[in-house]
């Protein structure tokens, strides 16, 4: 696991090398810590009032920043599933871990130019943020509705009877075809219920043929049967199978 990282500021007085001894000797001598330089170029820090007018901003892109960031870590963890282990070996910036990214930090002086005031750069790194956190949530939605359609497609070929896809299951010979006043209807029986669906199947409705009820398939919730009948009472029979918790469908064999 990767270990936590701090940015710590520093009065530099009359030599910023000589701090920096000074910080290593009661730190890295002590085994507290492994320091590297983070370095910031010389920026146009401009008035007193535009420093105190900014801080409540900066306070603000910061909060955002992080916010975003969690966006992001909480998104990997999502793609990544069943590896999540492997979140913190993902999340790079410009190919390199942030870890080595904040220890070999160098200034983006073509994105955020040290000529610009602080105000300028500021609300470049807002735009760029809102940029990132806009894109993140359009993949998010993209990725999550090319989960569901995945998870419907397997449904429909190894879910239940109820959620699958018939044509891959019903065969020609399993229904009645090109017939002016008789049809096949599937019905969808739980297997706890199936004597009671042998046994008054046929007195649903008028018009039933006898025996015409056959088995076609069935996992481990459902029996598929295909029954005969008039098509003139098929309404009827698929409100009296609901009243009996049989699930009915009509299908058409594709020519």
């Amino acid at each position: 696991m990767m270990g936590e990282c701090w940015i710590i500021s520093v009065p530099g007085g009359n030599s910023t090398q000589q701090k920096w001894q000074e910080l290593q000797a009661p730190t890295v001598g002590a085994g507290l810590s492994k320091n590297f330089k983070f370095t910031i170029p010389d920026l146009k820090v401009g008035t007193l009032d535009a420093l105190i007018g900014l801080s409540d901003d900066l306070g603000k892109i910061d909060g955002y920043a992080e916010g975003v960031c969690h966006k992001v870590a909480s998104y990997m963890g999502e793609v990544l599933e069943q590896q999540k282990d492997r979140v913190e070996a993902n999340l790079k910036v410009n190919d390199v871990s942030y870890l080595r990214y904040v220890r070999e930090f160098q200034w983006n002086k073509a994105r955020y130019p040290t000529k610009q005031s602080l105000r300028a750069i500021s609300e470049s790194i807002s735009k760029m943020l809102s940029q990132v956190d806009t894109e993140l949530r359009s993949r998010s939605t993209s990725y999550n509705n090319l989960k569901t359609n995945l998870q419907n497609i397997e449904r429909k070929t190894t879910g239940s009877l109820l959620m699958r896809n018939l044509a891959q299951i019903v065969k020609k010979d399993d229904v009645i075809l090109d017939s002016e006043y008789l049809e096949t209807l599937l019905v969808a029986v739980p297997l706890g219920l199936t004597d009671d669906w042998e046994t008054n199947y046929e007195t649903l409705s008028d018009y039933v043929v006898p025996k015409s009820a056959r088995l076609i398939d069935k996992d481990e919730e459902y029996g598929l049967w295909g029954v005969t009948l008039f098509k003139k009472v098929v309404e009827e029979f698929k409100y009296k199978c609901s009243r009996h918790k049989f699930f009915c469908a009509r299908f058409q064999i594709q020519r």
